[in-house]
């Protein structure tokens, strides 16, 4: 911008000195700078009031374009006039006619010239949108208003893009209290349906997590939510060259649901970013039924499940708590025990040392004579030993009394089987039921809309004392649209405010961001056009594109107020005021534009991720700098024109050159 303010005033005053040009040149532009810089550092301000997930994600890249522009601003007022003073020293002014044997200054030529054309052109179009001032106002404001009603419900809303990590997590649970060497035989067969599916070739390794893990540690920082030995995690890493993973996803979701129609089998988030969205959670979406009626509570959640399973987009939707884990009930004839000697803790402890060892209730160590190590010693039962119920049973009985007489388990108690939980969890003490659930095909936005109707229409048949509560993922995500749209409401008002005070009036700083609803409306048409949902990179993307928008118009309006102030009527003005910063505006405008190409083309390794972003910025400048050229010079002719002149504005326009109004 500084630069080309440089260069228009040395072809428009060519007698002052390159001295008198530059600083000239930047005390006109230093005000408009100024305030636009700053109407692009402040849209950044709320997101210093963000917290949760979005604040980590976001505060770092606010802060950085912050600092960027104010640095750039400090370098546009000091460094570049002083080396435009000893740059363009020898410059010649214009054109003076010869013919240049240069190769890059015949293309400069030749550039320049096309330019000049298409600024005239511009200039052109600009005069009949003043001609037809209220006609083109109102057209160009209904286009945008239509564009956001129509598109905005169609785009969908997603937290997140999901990215193509290269790998795919499976997590299978056989039938509840399958023994280990079960589930790693089931995994097998898991192993040999994907390999049937991928080729070899795609392929680079699958490993299997059987069971719990081995501490409670490492229990704390999986995210697959197992809760015993019939639980296991596949995971399956594809080779660069592949194709897409989803879609070998979406084949094994549907191929393994028919070959193991009695395991229940979902795909969790194998990316990093995916899984610290999730929180820990298995799923994006976390339907807690939560309530003391455990029993009411489970069948409510089944028949809530089963309604789930007909909105379109959901998938792997099961309930994390199964209620089907086998129990042997072991009741203790206490009459008949006391009267051989023995009480029910004698029972107890000689059943728990028998099939879990000794280590833990009564620890014994045996000193080496030799080398004077201590080691464990424990006693347990070998597993083999206790293969049946009858086995169990008689599990030989001592107690403390010495005088009572060794017997068996199977005289002194009765068995009987039965089901329960096989887990039971709590979320802030209160007992919980999880119904976890994953979206394919379709945004999380529209997936939880639908649950969230299902779920208010099945409220009224839910227990006494019981509620529903929506979390993981999808409350993430409410919550950080909820920040992000209230800071793009205060970002446009501090942007208005902003430029009020420095421009001392309530009108002009209107007309500056009269630019926004055509930014609005450009980013949900490239959304819409590219297939991209709504998400938070993309409101970020938003957000920024405010501050940029903003800042072209900053340049047109204020160059018009200066015209008016030399006595110009409002058209004139406003002709001038687009035909004169059509190049810094174009600059501007397309420097971000370039500068965001290779983000919204997604690009690398997780480039999907901010490729919303890129895509937003590039969509909403399209659209607002077409604004600024054309909607802002209009709207600012019509508010600052008065009623005698609106009448006389098309003689101001046909009349050649323009001339000032005298008078009807």
């Amino acid at each position: 911008m500084e630069v080309e303010n440089i260069n228009r005033n040395r072809e428009a005053e060519p007698d002052k000195t390159l001295d008198e040009v530059v600083l000239d040149s930047a005390m006109q532009i230093a005000t408009p700078a100024f305030v636009s810089t700053l109407s692009i550092c402040i849209v950044f301000a709320p997101m210093f009031l963000l917290s949760g997930v979005a604040r980590y994600l976001f505060l770092p890249l606010a802060e950085a374009v912050v600092f960027a522009m104010l640095a750039s601003y400090l370098l546009s007022r000091t460094i570049v006039p002083t080396m435009a003073k000893y740059l363009l020293r020898g410059q010649k002014i214009g054109d003076d006619g010869t013919a240049s044997r240069h190769i890059f200054v015949r293309l400069q030529k030749k550039f320049e010239s096309g330019f000049e054309s298409f600024r005239n052109a511009y200039r052109g179009a600009l005069e009949r949108c003043l001609q037809h001032r209220l006609t083109f106002l109102l057209a160009f404001f209904a286009a945008c208003l239509g564009s956001l009603a129509i598109i905005i419900p169609w785009l969908g809303q997603d937290f997140f893009p999901s990215v193509d990590a290269g790998s795919f997590k499976l997590h299978l649970r056989g039938p509840t209290g399958t023994r280990i060497e079960d589930t790693a035989f089931l995994c097998d067969r898991v192993e040999d349906a994907i390999r049937k599916q991928i080729p070899a070739g795609e392929m680079e390794s699958i490993i299997d997590n059987i069971g719990l893990p081995y501490s409670g540690i490492n229990l704390s920082y999986s995210n697959s939510a197992p809760i015993g030995t019939s639980d296991a995690d596949v995971m399956v890493t594809l080779s660069p060259k592949h194709h897409p993973t989803n879609d070998y996803v979406k084949q094994l979701r549907a191929r393994l649901a028919t070959e193991f129609p009695g395991v229940t089998i979902a795909f969790l988030p194998s990316d990093m970013v995916t899984q610290i969205l999730n929180f820990g959670l298995p799923a994006p979406i976390d339907i807690q039924v939560i309530g003391s009626n455990l029993e009411g509570n489970r069948a409510w959640a089944s028949q809530l499940l089963q309604k789930i399973r007909y909105v379109p987009g959901a998938v792997d939707l099961r309930v994390q708590q199964p209620f089907d884990e086998p129990y042997l009930h072991m009741r203790v004839e206490r009459t008949k025990a006391q009267e051989l000697g023995f009480s029910a803790h004698d029972i107890v402890q000689n059943l728990l040392v028998s099939l879990s060892g000794s280590f833990q209730t009564s620890p014994t160590y045996w000193v080496d004579p030799k080398n004077g190590v201590s080691y464990s010693i424990a006693t347990e039962t070998p597993q083999y030993f206790t293969s049946t119920l009858q086995d169990l049973v008689n599990t030989p009985i001592t107690g403390t009394d010495p005088a009572a007489p060794p017997s068996l388990m199977a005289s002194l108690v009765s068995t009987q089987r039965g089901a329960g939980m096989g887990v039971v969890s709590h979320y802030n003490v209160a007992p919980v039921i999880d119904v976890f659930g994953s979206v394919d095909g379709r945004d999380l936005g529209g997936v939880s809309h639908d649950i969230n109707r299902i779920i208010d229409s099945a409220r009224s048949q839910l227990p006494r004392g019981s509620r529903v509560v929506i979390r993981g993922q999808v409350q993430t995500m409410n919550s950080s649209y909820t920040g992000l749209l209230l800071g793009l409401v205060f970002a446009i008002m501090l942007d208005y405010l902003l430029i009020v005070v420095n421009f001392q009036s309530w009108l002009d700083p209107f007309i500056m961001i009269s630019a926004l609803p055509a930014a609005l409306a450009g980013i949900a048409w490239i959304l819409f056009i590219t297939h991209t949902t709504l998400s938070v990179p993309a409101l970020m993307g938003t957000i920024m594109c405010m501050g940029v928008a903003t800042a072209n118009s900053i340049l047109v309006v204020s160059f018009a107020t200066e015209q008016i102030s030399q006595g110009k009527d409002p058209i004139s003005a406003a002709l001038e005021a687009g035909f004169t910063r059509f190049r810094p505006v174009l600059m501007t405008a397309l420097a971000m534009i370039i500068g965001m190409v290779p983000m919204a083309l997604g690009l690398g390794d997780g480039g999907e991720q901010n490729a919303p972003l890129g895509r937003a910025v590039i969509g909403g400048l399209l659209f607002a700098t077409v604004s600024t050229l054309f909607f802002v010079p209009t709207f600012f002719s019509v508010l600052h024109g008065s009623k005698p002149q609106l009448g006389r504005d098309r003689d101001l326009l046909t009349a050649q050159p323009l001339t000032e109004n005298t008078g009807d």
